[in-house]
Formats: structure tokens, sequence, C-alpha cells
């Protein structure tokens, strides 16, 4: 639909648009880009589906956004024909509304070719009022597939946020993906109750450790923590280092009985001898 959309645009402002009524072209631009933005947007927000959320969303609106734009300024160029918009019960505005398109099936392996067929056969449906060579026909027909766009682009956005509801942006899904392997290499026995993984935990009035399900709160199986539980001799090891390195004193070589004892005190030289070399310096 947007692309019909803005096809009939860029024919409407080559054929509609002159030296006379926009003489420094600005009309032109602003319209043919409008409607060049909201194909940009959708294409880079459909891009952004795997990464993130929540710029598809912003793209999506951004879309939305040209198209109110490029509504405006054709609903201005027939009120300054003195001419409004059809109303939508008008036999002209039915006929249009009226009509579908077709569900896109990719069957060729060129998808732009495809894509490119499809969307030049879905136009046709809107040749006779598109095509017309009276540009209030043109005009109150593209009014009409805009608002059906923007009805299209609001429920999409919709479903963009209830996704994003249920399963976060894109730092979420990297800080759960992180969580998982950090639960995967911390993960300890099977949960008694629901038999995912179980984590290290303490408690908040002994600071005693226990096994905790990961799938808390949904599930709060517990399960005291035995020597042979996986994952423990590497805690207890790396606890035994900890305290070995903390708490253990400076070892000391034995010296034999029959030995003269070294002392380990360096030998300064004397005061009366630091003063005897400066004098004779």
């Amino acid at each position: 639909m947007a692309n019909i959309v803005q096809l009939a645009t860029y024919r409407f402002c080559k054929k509609f648009l002159s030296h006379d009524n926009d003489p420094k072209g600005r009309q032109y631009d602003q319209m043919t880009q409008a409607a060049r933005s909201v194909i940009a947007n959708i294409v880079e927000g459909s891009a952004r589906h795997y990464t993130s959320y929540e710029t598809e969303m912003k793209l999506t609106d951004v879309a939305r956004g040209s198209l109110l734009e490029l509504g405006s300024d054709y609903t201005t160029w027939l009120m300054q024909e003195m001419r409004v918009p059809w109303r939508k019960d008008s036999p002209e505005a039915r006929a249009i509304l009226a009509i579908h398109l077709d569900e896109a099936e990719y069957n060729d392996s060129d998808i732009v070719h495809a894509s490119c067929r499809h969307i030049l056969a879905q136009r046709e449906k809107f040749a006779q009022w598109l095509e017309s060579e009276n540009d209030e026909v043109v005009a109150n027909s593209v009014l009409l597939l805009l608002g059906r766009l923007v009805t299209m682009l609001n429920k999409q956005l919709e479903s963009q946020i209830r996704r994003f509801e249920q399963e976060g942006g894109f730092r979420e899904k990297l800080y759960a993906t992180r969580n998982e392997a950090r639960i995967r290499a911390e993960s300890g026995p099977a949960c008694p109750e629901c038999n995912k993984p179980m984590r290290k935990q303490k408690r908040k009035d002994d600071g005693s450790s226990f096994w905790g399900c990961t799938g808390y709160p949904e599930c709060r199986g517990t399960r005291s923590i035995q020597s042979n539980d996986s994952g423990v001799s590497k805690v207890s090891a790396k606890s035994r280092l900890s305290n070995n390195y903390n708490h253990s004193t400076p070892s000391i070589v034995p010296t034999s009985p029959t030995s003269p004892q070294k002392s380990q005190q360096k030998n300064f030289p004397s005061q009366q001898h630091l003063t005897s070399k400066h004098n004779t310096q």
C-alpha cells in the first residue's frame, strides 16, 4: 500500500505541479520526499526487527508521521482550489475502500522481481482513479489510500508495543542471554519441583547457603547443599585457597642446630665510619 501511495504521489507531482503553482519546486520536493520517507522507514524498521524493537517502533512511528504530513499536503491542495475531500460514505470513496490487496506469494527465487510485479499488479486495481486527468480525483483517491495505510501502521505499532511489553527490548535480551549463560555456568542440581537447574543462594536470616530454583518466583523449589552437588567442589576449593592466603603465616626455613644462625638484619655502616669518610673527602 505504501508503494502504491508513493507511485501515485510521483505521478501527481509530475502531472499537476508546474512552475506556475510551484515556482520554487518546494512542494514537489516536500511531497515526493514525504512519500519516500514512508517506504524508507518501514523498510528500515523491518530490518531492525531482530535487533531492536525500540528502534523498529520509532521508525514505524516516523513512517506514520510522514503519511500524515503527505495527507496534509493533499488536503491543502484541494482547499486552495476551494474543494474539500470526499466523504467516506460517497460512492467514489466506497468503491475505493472496497478494493482489497492480494496476499503476496513469492514463489520466484528473485524476490525483488517478484515483489515489484506484485506491487504494480495491486496498483492496477486503483488505476481508474490514480491515473485520472482530474487532479481532484487523484488527490481524493490518494487521501483515501493514505487513511487506510495510517490504520494499518497503527495496528502494526500496537502489535509492536505488545511484543515489546512481553519480550522486552534489545538491552533486555542481551541481559537475559548473559544471565542464562551465567546460570548455566553456575548451575547446580535439578530442581525437585520443576526440574530446572538450581543456583546457589544465601538465606537472609543466618547467611547459610542453599540451592534455589532459577525459575523463581514461579517455582520456589529449594534444596540443601550436599558435598557431592555439582559446582560445590570448585567453590570449596576456591574458598580454601582464599582462606589459606588470608590467614596463613609466612613459612620459615628451619636451620640446622649445628650451623650458626644467620642474622636477618642488614649491616649498616656506623655513624663514626660515615663521619670519618666525609672528613677524608
